[in-house]
């Protein structure tokens, strides 16, 4: 997502910022780049031009240009600039509306409104403890109304039953009925699409919302689909009227054009955007954290977040009693590298770490990718459970039996025992004595103001009970991190092995990367 963008904004923001002054010419030429790379990521041309036209206002007065460190002055109003181009403030679902609430999804054909229906159901259902039915509206799609139910059984959430033959306008009414008798807090009507806007869909869509009455209409919108995303924006807003965006495969593209445009020309927020093809891979859309990530500023908060969604606690809380005690098994090994993957994998975290972002190129160059994880908990998959608990078995025989059941080879145990004995060294030295040993200095002053035990969960400590921290506590940790230089490219991470110095606990230094990440598995030798 915006890797693009990312990557050409980084490159001339860090021109300017290694500059001691700065004159007119500079940030005019610095602008010129800024403009064509945001025409690259498919942003519209109008949005383009009012953008870099608010930046050179405020960017050439002559407070910006005397002043102590012009470059990141200039860096701080583009950031600005992005932040309200995003829409300010992030803005969720709006529920506040007598039960039950209605929420009508519009959109194209293959737009992924069905799928996106469903992760907003489950969403509801798991956060905000909400009964959500949900009923689909698409007569015309073969099996559209199947897939709906089916979606419906997997994430446990109340579907309406089929009746073949009625109208989509009858089964709305059907549906807000349905829900008011079984006491639904919020029914979901999944509306049907088409390949191009066209008349007919807009009148069905009319006739739904005057017999359902929604509280919120919201727009699934293929980002990938890039300018023309924009002009299906307009057209469903003029005669629709829709109150938010929904914009799915983010993951999958890395202009991100569209996301910056929509909410620019329409003025309507972006809601939710999807990230993945799990249930779960659904995130809630903010603009100061995106515009932290398009200038590699990392998002602590996010990490955080997520990390709190995917570490089990007590899992997490006899993890950091097991390592107090000097304890690592390759059981643990597995359940780090699990957690990992669950948290999105090295690429994940490294792009929501400040000024980390760049780091995934070397570490691909390296190697260095989740498929390696894979591999790893494959082959500790393949031992016995004596095995797993003394890593000291493992003679030639037991290994080559490992090897057979994991696909892999001797020198890939090899590797992972190596891992395995470093990390186990360094949990012995976490749990130590002298100030409650490493695993409490980990993440320094920050995560004792945020009442946090540890280090990041699948990164070596535990996280007790992450689930309860007040959201305005996380942003409080990010003004925090800013301050303390973490908001600057290439400012590293204190307390996780001074990154860009490593990740704690991850093995031996991987060349090319300002120190590394030690005992990751599998990575070259320092010839």
């Amino acid at each position: 997502m915006f890797e693009n963008l990312q990557d050409r904004l980084g490159s001339i923001l860090n021109g300017l910022t290694g500059r001691g002054a700065l004159s007119e010419a500079d940030v005019s030429a610095a602008l010129r780049e800024v403009r064509r790379a945001l025409l690259e990521a498919d942003v519209a041309l109008d949005v383009v031009r009012s953008f870099t036209d608010r930046v050179r206002e405020k960017a050439v007065g002559a407070e910006i240009l005397k002043s102590i460190k012009p470059g990141q002055m200039v860096v701080k109003i583009v950031h600005d600039e992005l932040i309200e181009m995003l829409g300010g403030e992030g803005v969720g679902i709006d529920l506040h509306a007598p039960a039950p609430v209605v929420v009508m999804m519009v959109g194209l054909q293959g737009s992924g409104k069905t799928t996106t229906s469903a992760k907003i159901a489950h969403r509801l259902s798991t956060r905000e403890k909400k009964k959500v039915l949900m009923a689909s509206l698409d007569t015309r799609r073969p099996a559209a109304q199947e897939q709906l139910r089916q979606l419906g059984a997997q994430a446990n959430i109340d579907t309406l039953p089929i009746i073949s033959g009625q109208s989509p306008t009858d089964i709305a009414a059907r549906a807000v009925q349905a829900a008011r008798l079984g006491g639904h807090d919020v029914v979901i009507l999944d509306t049907a699409g088409r390949t191009h806007v066209d008349e007919p869909l807009m009148v069905e869509m009319a006739d739904i919302k005057k017999r359902s009455n929604p509280h919120e209409i919201l727009l699934v919108a293929d980002s990938l689909t890039g300018q023309d995303a924009v002009n299906l924006a307009r057209s469903f807003d003029e005669r629709v009227g829709i109150t938010g965006l929904v914009l799915t495969r983010m993951d999958g593209d890395g202009r991100g054009g569209a996301a910056l445009s929509m909410r620019a020309v329409t003025g309507k927020p972006i809601k939710l955007i999807g990230v993945g093809e799990k249930m779960s891979e659904l995130e809630e859309f903010h603009p100061r954290r995106i515009a932290d990530r398009i200038l590699g500023m990392g998002d602590i908060v996010s990490l955080v977040e997520r990390a709190a969604e995917n570490i089990d606690a007590e899992k997490a809380a006899a993890m950091a009693a097991k390592m107090a005690k000097g304890k690592f098994d390759l059981d643990d090994l597995a359940d780090q590298l699990r957690q990992m993957q669950k948290m999105g994998g090295m690429g994940g975290i490294m792009g929501m770490m400040p000024g980390m972002a760049g780091m995934k190129d070397k570490m691909a160059a390296a190697g260095l990718d989740d498929r390696l994880f894979g591999r790893q908990i494959a082959i500790i998959q393949s031992m016995t459970k004596a095995e797993r608990a003394n890593p000291d078995l493992l003679k030639h025989s037991r290994k080559k039996r490992i090897a057979a059941g994991s696909g892999t080879d001797a020198a890939a145990i090899n590797k992972l025992l190596k891992m395995h004995r470093q990390m186990a060294d360094m949990m012995k030295m976490m749990g130590g004595k002298g100030k409650g040993g490493m695993m409490k200095q980990m993440m320094g002053g920050l995560a004792g103001k945020m009442g946090l035990g540890g280090g990041l969960g699948g990164m070596g400590g535990g996280m007790p009970d992450l689930s309860n921290i007040d959201p305005r506590q996380l942003e409080a940790l990010q003004k925090q991190a800013e301050a303390a230089g973490l908001g600057k490219p290439g400012g590293g991470m204190p307390g996780l092995g001074g990154l860009p110095g490593g990740l704690p606990g991850l093995g031996a230094k991987l060349p090319g990367l300002g120190g590394g990440f030690p005992g990751l598995p599998g990575l070259p030798k320092k010839k």
